[in-house]
């Protein structure tokens, strides 16, 4: 399969028919129809149906999408990182982070650098732990920020030297709203919206003192802005990271403490035996010097 092919499947997808494909790629129908006839012919699969009006993707046809995105963009990173002369320190540094205050200390690398190094780039893509391994183990992405524990057989890391604060998100006219702090059997009753990677006998379930089954989630979530909307419309209470929304001035809602305190460690985390690129190699000596001042 070439990388060639799988760009004129991907302008297909983007323009939703041959005919607007072919235009964009400056080539004829039939050149495309072929080499697209062919690539499933290769794969033994149908990727496509052809309709009068535009084209949609079989089950087949949106896995390959998604794997051929990932490919050119590993492709197109990988170029750019070799092409780069020696004698000039630029690039790009890819982090994708968990949804946490402390990306201002990544931030704070990054402002060091820039006047030393202008071309360096920095590229943050937020998601959970899941997206952010995921992102991470296929080379999409440098560094990963996570919360807890790190596989120490994949990944080496930088320890965090502060922890993030969690507590319950609300609307400031809920019963609990007038708490200093929430205790886990305040919680009981409550309809609760809980991370999607929550799972039974983990910080936050064991500081409930319930499996999950035990307890009212009435939803889920992956980025906590999306919760807080959900919360906003009376949905329910979101178990949350303190310092991500914004509870000040005219927000409906507020944010109580868990008593007893629930905090949670962080750490920088990238693949064991990772050559980095010299700009990436200089955003992370920074971010060293950052933690040892802290």
């Amino acid at each position: 399969m070439e990388l060639r092919v799988l760009e004129y499947f991907l302008a297909v997808t983007r323009e939703q028919s041959i005919s607007g494909a072919a235009e964009y790629l400056h080539l004829s129908q039939p050149t495309l129809s072929r080499q697209l006839k062919d690539m499933e012919d290769e794969l033994g699969k149908q990727l496509m149906i052809r309709g009068n009006r535009k084209i949609t993707l079989t089950e087949e046809g949106m896995i390959l999408r998604k794997r051929a995105e990932e490919i050119l963009e590993l492709v197109q990173k990988t170029e750019h990182e070799i092409t780069i002369s020696d004698e000039i320190i630029a690039g790009d540094v890819y982090i994708g982070a968990g949804e946490t205050d402390a990306v201002r200390l990544l931030a704070k690398a990054g402002k060091r650098l820039q006047s030393e190094y202008p071309d360096i780039h920095y590229h943050i893509s937020s998601g959970d732990s899941t997206d952010v391994l995921e992102s991470l183990d296929k080379g999409l992405i440098d560094f990963g920020l996570l919360f807890g524990t790190v596989d120490t057989s994949k990944y080496e890391y930088l320890e965090f030297p502060l922890k993030d604060v969690y507590g319950i998100l609300m609307r400031k006219d809920s019963p609990l709203a007038k708490k200093d702090s929430v205790c886990p059997t305040d919680l009981h009753d409550k309809p609760l919206i809980f991370n999607r990677n929550t799972r039974d006998d983990d910080l936050l379930t064991s500081w409930l003192g319930k499996s999950i089954s035990e307890l009212n989630v009435i939803a889920t979530y992956n980025l906590l802005f999306n919760a807080s909307l959900m919360v906003d419309e009376g949905l329910g209470y979101a178990i949350a990271l303190d310092k991500i929304i914004n509870v000040t001035g005219e927000s409906n809602l507020c944010f109580v403490p868990c008593e007893p305190a629930l905090n949670v460690g962080m750490n920088l985390i990238w693949k064991k035996y990772q050559v980095f690129p010299k700009a990436v190699k200089k955003f992370l000596d920074e971010f060293q010097k950052i933690l040892e001042t802290e």
